[in-house]
């Protein structure tokens, strides 16, 4: 996930982004099969909210999180060594019984398929893997310049790199597509200004706006899971072995 979106004042813990994003991480989860017990590797975790959120609704079904990401330091690691979330500026050696979350981290990859081998590589017996990217290059705007993307992507595009790397892909759509006009609409507007601030677009919003916007996406995340047309987000999900 985005430290930077959070740097920019909004909170992950009522923000309607990140209160609706994790509805489809859970629910995937939530139907994996209860006979194992699994380890979260989150990779790009930054503050591990996705992570943390898993183990909070289900703290009998996991072992440890392994929150990812080159930006922790040594004290950060350390303290978090005897915890159920531990950080690490490396992904584990071994990736067993376990279930690997990307929460829009390959964008952020110049060779995003050098990041999906390197898991493969790691991993041994079936595990599962859930992914969230960006979607749609026509929604590029000062957000991704600002966020350092490198790319944004079509569920094409996703199962593209995906399926090169021999991951097994379960289902992909799209997530947030009753937003993708107004974005889109925005966007472009946006791009037309002269002399344009490089900025994140991710904002703290008004309550009542922000109880709206989590009402409409979190519909959204809930029900439009065959959405393969248009959105905000592209997600995959499936299994994959060494």
């Amino acid at each position: 996930m985005d430290i930077k979106e959070i740097s920019s004042g909004v909170d992950q813990y009522t923000h309607w982004y990140y209160q609706s994003k994790k509805i489809p991480l859970l629910n995937y989860f939530k139907n994996l099969p209860d006979s194992t017990i699994y380890d979260i590797i989150d990779v790009g975790s930054g503050t591990g909210f996705f992570a943390e959120e898993i183990l909070k609704e289900f703290p009998n079904k996991i072992n440890k999180c392994y929150l990812i990401d080159t930006e922790y330091s040594l004290d950060e690691i350390e303290n978090a060594k005897n915890t159920r979330l531990i950080k690490q500026n490396k992904i584990p050696n071994v990736i067993s019984n376990s279930l690997v979350i990307m929460m829009d981290v390959l964008e952020h990859l110049e060779d995003d398929k050098k990041m999906l081998d390197e898991i493969k590589l790691n991993a041994t017996g079936q595990n599962y893997f859930f992914i969230t990217v960006p979607a749609f290059k026509s929604l590029w705007s000062s957000h991704d310049v600002y966020l350092c993307h490198y790319r944004r992507y079509t569920i094409s595009s996703l199962k593209e790199v995906l399926l090169k790397s021999d991951y097994s892909i379960t289902s992909s759509y799209y997530l947030y597509g009753i937003l993708f006009p107004l974005v889109w609409l925005s966007r472009k507007i946006s791009n037309l200004l002269p002399n344009k601030e490089v900025k994140s677009q991710m904002k703290p919003l008004h309550p009542i706006l922000n109880k709206i916007l989590f009402s409409i996406c979190s519909f959204d995340a809930h029900f439009l899971t065959r959405n393969k047309v248009m959105g905000i987000s592209c997600i995959a999900f499936g299994k994959f072995t060494k």
